[in-house]
């Protein structure tokens, strides 16, 4: 995300608005109570949050706009979950729902990562393949490739 973004999602972040604590808790017991305008207003009006959480996770995504559509995520559970009861601020719950959706899909949308043996292991099967084909004048099976990596002391 640029700092000098004003739209994000389709969302000109320029005209957002904030809530002030008292009219968020006010809003979450009507959402909790079932009314779906209170949970609207309770998501446009804290959409600033979840853009102050998405400038920690922009550098390790292409596109801030599906990191900020992850975020939003993270608001609606957090204002679905949020226990109106206890003496904490809406925000110290939210971001850390927030910030748990976006390492959520950053861990599990993003190309796997092959670990260096098994780097290895695909090298050695490459080479015992070639070997094989310069030998026998044909493809290996994968059974005649696993047992000449296996017979072959590792170097």
């Amino acid at each position: 995300m640029q700092y000098n973004k004003v739209e994000i999602s389709g969302v000109n972040t320029n005209e957002l608005k904030t809530l002030k604590e008292s009219e968020k808790l006010e809003l979450l017991k009507k959402a909790h109570a079932g009314d779906k305008k209170a949970r609207e207003e309770l998501i446009n009006g804290n959409l600033r949050l979840v853009l102050s959480v998405l400038q920690k996770f922009v550098s390790r995504c292409d596109s801030p706009d599906d990191l900020f559509q992850v975020g939003v995520v993270g608001l609606i559970k957090a204002i679905d979950n949020f226990d109106t009861s206890l003496d904490v601020k809406f925000s110290t719950y939210a971001v850390p729902m927030i910030a748990g959706e976006l390492r959520r899909f950053l861990r599990d949308f993003q190309p796997m990562r092959v670990s260096r043996s098994l780097r290895d292991l695909a090298y050695k099967a490459m080479q015992a393949k070639e070997q094989l084909i310069c030998e026998n004048q044909k493809e290996p099976t994968v059974e005649q490739i696993a047992s000449s990596i296996t017979e072959k002391p590792s170097q």
